[in-house]
């Protein structure tokens, strides 16, 4: 049923042949049954001419949603005609109430004015040419006939009217709903690349802190095995508690692709409170790292937390990978009554291009990360060379939000 309906919606022409098809037999019908009363007259011309309009009439219902201006204006001459000359209507004149609803329903603003006033205009006009006058009346009762003769041809143009809103209507909530499912597919992707920009930062953060302390572990382990079995023993401790830890922040960070009720098995994101145990890592891994935490120390937003956190773990991984053997930092971080600091300095060698600038195959995109980082919390973040040499990091982070 609903294929059916569906095609026929695209082939409005077979409806309106099937609704055609009954006016085009009660117009012949009459006509032919006007001829072959006893007492009827000979044949005239009105007569064939109520035959012509008999089929044409019909015809024109066929057509009358291809064509509703030029249909509707022809049924409305081809009415007027029959008042001015005095012909009859037969069966077929129930073919002006569709064009009344044409006209209203899909012609253009002048062709439903017309219908209107075709439709206001055709009981008097037949009660006053084609209605004999003992059957007409006067006064009261010749309004009443008029108007109750009228009152078909306006409700047809009524419902016409009707239908266009209606039309019109579905046609906005259509646009609407294509817009709205543009507008949420426009917001999916921009979704979409939010998260896998997240991840990809959380990813960068945490395999080139880890890693990096891994390889440098590795490293002194292999020089120091035939020397001092016991220290390269210390470091490959450490490569494995290093290990676990970058497995550990890999599950939870891929716990967010999963359903919402798994993600519970994952560890809270780092915060504040694991800046000791990163920097205590740092140490073993061979870099000298000084902290200091200034003002009042408070809760602050998860978000705000991770920020810190992975802006100074990607600190201490540059200053291990470019600051050279001997680089010191220190990082400080001053809860403010605005806003909160995050300070971390290095006396190495200072800036390489592919730190400041970005490298190829994905080096030297930490400070980029760090960048949208602060930029999503709408801090700010001011890196360079540090006078008298080295590297500094300065971020400026917002606490109004966590107020």
């Amino acid at each position: 049923m609903h294929r059916l309906n569906a095609w026929l919606r695209r082939h409005p022409m077979v409806v309106d042949s099937a609704w055609a098809l009954p006016v085009l037999m009660l117009g012949v019908l009459s006509a032919v049954e006007s001829t072959g009363l006893p007492d009827a007259p000979m044949p005239s011309w009105k007569h064939y001419t109520g035959i012509v309009v008999a089929l044409v009439l019909p015809a024109l219902m066929v057509v009358r949603r291809r064509w509703p201006d030029a249909t509707t204006a022809a049924a409305v001459a081809i009415g007027l005609g029959q008042v001015a000359f005095g012909i009859d209507p037969g069966g077929s004149s129930i073919a002006f109430l569709v064009f009344g609803y044409t006209g209203a329903a899909f012609g253009h603003a002048w062709t439903s004015r017309l219908a209107l006033a075709a439709s206001l205009a055709a009981g008097p006009l037949t009660l006053w040419r084609l209605t004999p006058a003992d059957q007409r009346g006067d006064g009261y009762k010749a309004l009443f006939l008029a108007a109750l003769m009228t009152t078909p041809f306006v409700l047809c143009w009524a419902w016409g009217r009707l239908t266009r809103v209606r039309r019109a209507y579905l046609v906005e909530l259509e646009d609407r709903a294509a817009r709205l499912e543009r507008e949420r597919d426009a917001k999916a992707q921009v979704a979409v690349a939010a998260e896998r920009a997240r991840i990809a930062r959380e990813l960068h953060d945490v395999v080139a802190h880890n890693v990096s302390v891994m390889i440098v572990q590795a490293d002194g382990a292999a020089y120091v095995l035939d020397a001092s079995p016991q220290q390269a023993k210390e470091a490959l401790g450490t490569i494995a508690s290093t290990g676990r830890q970058a497995l550990a922040e890999m599950r939870r960070l891929l716990g967010v692709l999963r359903t919402a009720d798994t993600t519970g098995e994952y560890v809270p994101q780092p915060g504040v409170e694991e800046l000791p145990d990163l920097l205590e890592q740092v140490r073993r891994a061979g870099l000298q790292v000084d902290y200091r935490a200034t003002g009042e120390v408070r809760e602050l937003p998860r978000g705000l937390e991770l920020t810190v956190y992975r802006i100074v773990q990607e600190a201490l991984t540059n200053v291990r990978k470019h600051g050279g053997p001997d680089a010191r930092a220190r990082v400080a971080v001053d809860f403010r009554d605005g806003d909160l600091e995050v300070l971390i300095e290095d006396d190495g060698r200072g800036s390489t291009r592919e730190q400041l600038s970005g490298g190829t195959d994905g080096l030297g995109h930490g400070l980029i990360g760090m960048r949208e980082r602060v930029g999503m919390v709408s801090g700010s973040l001011d890196v360079g060379p540090r006078p008298g040499g080295g590297f500094r990091i300065r971020a400026v982070l917002p606490l109004k939000a966590s107020r």
